[in-house]
């Protein structure tokens, strides 16, 4: 049983090395350059082992993005019984401690599949928590969840590019004041 504890925290390290080098690669190369090879030498472990974990580059690119959604999806709180700030600070402290896929993801030109895929995900979360509520106002509520995720993506791209200049807990605020004029929440 002591083994099997082993293998796991090495595959987890070889895992957290060839993500690294992924990463650090994408910021300065476009997807179509990156090569398996440029990926295992500065994971420092071989070409094999990357195939091993992903299929190839796209897989293992589709496999980071999918992984970090879900890990803000579980931030969420479905039934709404969570105060904002409570969903929107370890939001902030998940994005600051994932800095360099964040930054990777959102601040390069070629990082248009991950926005999508934020937007989507930030707009279903909000438009949910507005049709909960029920309407309050005369905003449609799909044009203000895709006015709010559009917002938040802003916000937290200019974030991340500016190099997080304020603290999770200030952005998180300031997030939930700007949801809460918007009537997205009470």
């Amino acid at each position: 049983m002591g083994t099997a504890a082993k293998v796991d925290r090495r595959v987890l390290k070889t895992k957290e090395a060839i993500t690294k080098a992924f990463l650090e690669l994408f910021t300065i190369k476009n997807l179509e350059q990156i090569t398996i090879n440029d990926i295992a030498d500065l994971a420092n472990v071989n070409r094999g082992t990357v195939y091993l974990h992903y299929s190839d580059k796209y897989d293992l690119l589709d496999k980071l993005i999918e992984d970090h959604l879900n890990k803000l999806i579980s931030f969420c709180d479905p039934g709404g019984d969570t105060p904002l700030t409570g969903e929107l600070l370890p939001v902030f402290l998940y994005i600051q401690d994932h800095f360099l896929f964040f930054n990777a993801m959102l601040s390069t030109i070629r990082a248009a599949v991950f926005r999508s895929r934020l937007m989507e995900f930030v707009s279903v979360n909000v438009k949910e928590k507005l049709e909960r509520r029920g309407s309050r106002s005369e905003l449609d509520d799909e044009l203000n969840a895709q006015f709010m995720a559009s917002a938040f993506v802003g916000i937290v791209e200019w974030w991340i590019q500016h190099g997080m200049p304020h603290p999770p807990e200030y952005m998180a605020k300031q997030l939930q004041n700007l949801f809460v004029k918007n009537d997205v929440y009470p």
